[in-house]
């Protein structure tokens, strides 16, 4: 049970450094969704390994870690940290909600940059990049972004949706690159003011947007995490202790968490208890 315990080791790391007063373990109802597949057909295509029964499609992943995905949902039920998901939407767009409608700061943990849409100082909304691995995690703020790429999370999307992203199947705009898309967006803004201003971009430039025009509005609107999402009422306070504690404690046992689940445990007590 690798997996459980690995989460249960990311969760207990995460909340013993930043102390939390509330969490959300947000969900994948739907890891490509329709729309945005109607969108960009290409998205995310390269992890689809073959079609279910019901005609979808099934993304690639190990069979050791579909095998967990249940106890990994009953572990964070027992701990009493709420799982939050929409259907036919990513996570993110879950992620993003939650952190648009949120009344203080946000910390997002996340390997996915497309979340540095988000970034806000003046919100308090910095995301917890775990792409180097946990111990190396980076706060990225505005400063950050802009010492990166150049840009703010206000600009992340336009960003995205020139360079492309491999990862996500978004072939970007061909002979527009990172540093280039970066220069657009600081000098015009946005899509809408580089577009606006195509002619007095230079000739290459100008014939790859060009060229790119039916992608570029779809692009965006794939990329964009959704905000607006009509999510349940879920209290997302951290619990102190499990919720179910002889639960946990069966699964603890059942799935040899150890030393795992102690450090959760441990989290949990001392994030209650830290000076707010």
């Amino acid at each position: 049970m690798n997996a459980v315990k690995g989460l249960l080791d990311f969760l207990a790391r995460f909340i013993t450094d930043y102390s939390p007063t509330h969490v959300a373990c947000c969900w994948d109802d739907a890891w490509r969704p329709s729309w945005r597949v109607g969108l960009v057909p290409s998205y995310k295509e390269h992890r689809v390994v073959r079609a279910d029964g019901a005609g979808g499609w099934v993304e690639e992943v190990p069979e050791e870690l579909t095998g967990q995905v249940p106890w990994i949902r009953a572990t964070l039920e027992a701990l009493g940290l709420p799982i939050v998901g929409a259907a036919d939407h990513e996570a993110d767009d879950v992620i993003a909600t939650l952190a648009t409608v949120a009344s203080g700061p946000v910390d997002v943990v996340t390997g996915d940059r497309d979340l540095f849409q988000l970034v806000e100082d003046a919100r308090g909304v910095r995301v917890l990049y775990v792409g180097r691995g946990v111990s190396r995690h980076e706060r990225v703020d505005e400063a950050w972004l802009q010492a990166k790429y150049g840009i703010t999370g206000a600009g992340y999307v336009d960003f995205a949706v020139l360079r492309g992203d491999p990862s996500d199947g978004l072939p970007g705009v061909k002979g527009i690159g990172e540093k280039t898309a970066s220069s657009l967006i600081a000098r015009y803004g946005d899509l809408d003011g580089i577009v606006a201003n195509a002619a007095t971009l230079s000739p290459g430039v100008q014939r790859s947007l060009s060229a790119a025009m039916d992608y570029l509005g779809p692009a965006r609107e794939v990329v964009t995490a959704v905000r607006t999402l009509d999510l349940p009422a879920v209290d997302l306070s951290l619990p102190a202790a499990p919720r179910d504690p002889e639960l946990f404690a069966a699964l603890a046992e059942e799935l040899n968490l150890g030393g795992s689940a102690e450090r959760i445990v441990a989290a949990l007590a001392s994030a209650a208890t830290a000076p707010s």
